[in-house]
């Protein structure tokens, strides 16, 4: 996480956001959007991580099968019955660390997006609130403008003052 006092606070940091395109594509031409198919790389970097998984998961079951088939086709012994739990304890053990490694780092990765997520949407609540900031002084500059004119030409401006909620001794 970085420090408030350290993010970009310029108006372009804010306005790279994606937006969609709503404007109509050309004639003869078919919209990006449809002429691509989901090939997130978001998408595809999280199927490819499930898919790792499974065939580590797959790799450690055939392995038991075969150790189990091979117990079963050549006498369960006692020596046997060792010697499959020497070869199922590590496989086992080698599946439960691998899916405890990429589910640390993947909750590594999805922290890490939901903290870029928020540094944006704090960029774009603070590109907002400057102009909502502008947009008062404008019309606080507007209405101290139209109450000097009509108090130029001796206009009564209490019920403009009462119309835009001032205190009294605000003009």
């Amino acid at each position: 996480m970085s420090d408030a006092y350290a993010r970009p606070t310029g108006d372009d940091a804010a306005t790279t956001t994606a937006l969609p395109n709503f404007a109509p594509a050309p004639p003869g031409q078919v919209p990006r959007e449809a002429a691509t198919p989901s090939t997130d790389p978001v998408e595809r970097r999280k199927w490819s991580s499930d898919l790792r998984f499974m065939l580590v998961v797959l790799a450690a079951i055939v392995a038991l099968f075969l150790a189990f088939a091979l117990l079963i086709a050549f006498s369960p012994t006692g020596p046997a019955i060792s010697a499959l739990a020497i070869i199922a304890a590590p496989i086992a053990t080698m599946v439960a660390a691998y899916y405890g490694i990429s589910l640390a780092l993947r909750q590594v990765r999805d922290a890490r997006n939901a903290a870029e997520a928020s540094e944006a949407r704090a960029r774009a609540a603070e590109v907002s609130a400057r102009e909502s900031d502008a947009w008062a002084a404008q019309m606080e500059s507007g209405l101290r403008v139209a109450v000097a004119k009509l108090k130029a030409v001796s206009q009564d401006t209490r019920d403009v003052e009462r119309a835009a909620g001032t205190p009294d001794e605000f003009f």
